[in-house]
């Protein structure tokens, strides 16, 4: 089953399972994955599994400031990759294939991906010494 990790904002380190049903992300306090920044509409991306593909897909639920996956803005369902980089209103989110058996296993995999990016990310402070 595939996961979501919060890589940016407040709420950076999270991650929710996904499993194979439908599932709403937006600032909703009823949704399961509420994420708070005042760019994110109420509900603004559905991930969703197509069984007889065994895939799953991304679709911009008519936000505000859209849904980007790889830096890309997206306007039709769009098929995710392992790995694929999602960004939502200011938020970065990481989408993996991959199943996590508690949440020590998903924290250790989420430091590990923070290490490879680490380098790549400075900082507006960083740019301006």
């Amino acid at each position: 089953m595939a996961s979501i990790f919060v890589m940016t904002g407040k709420q950076k380190g999270d991650y929710y399972p996904l499993g194979r049903r439908t599932n709403v992300i937006g600032r909703d306090e009823a949704l399961p994955i509420q994420i708070l920044d005042d760019r994110i509409s109420r509900k603004h991306l559905r991930i969703g599994f197509d069984a007889d593909n065994e895939r799953y897909y991304a679709a911009d639920m008519h936000s505000r400031h859209g849904v980007f996956i790889n830096d890309v803005k997206i306007d039709e369902e769009t098929p995710l990759n392992d790995g694929d980089y999602i960004t939502i209103g200011g938020i970065g989110l990481l989408f993996t294939i991959k199943d996590f058996a508690d949440h020590e296993s998903a924290l250790s995999h989420f430091k590990k991906v923070g290490e490879r990016e680490r380098p790549t990310q400075v900082s507006q402070d960083e740019q301006k010494e």
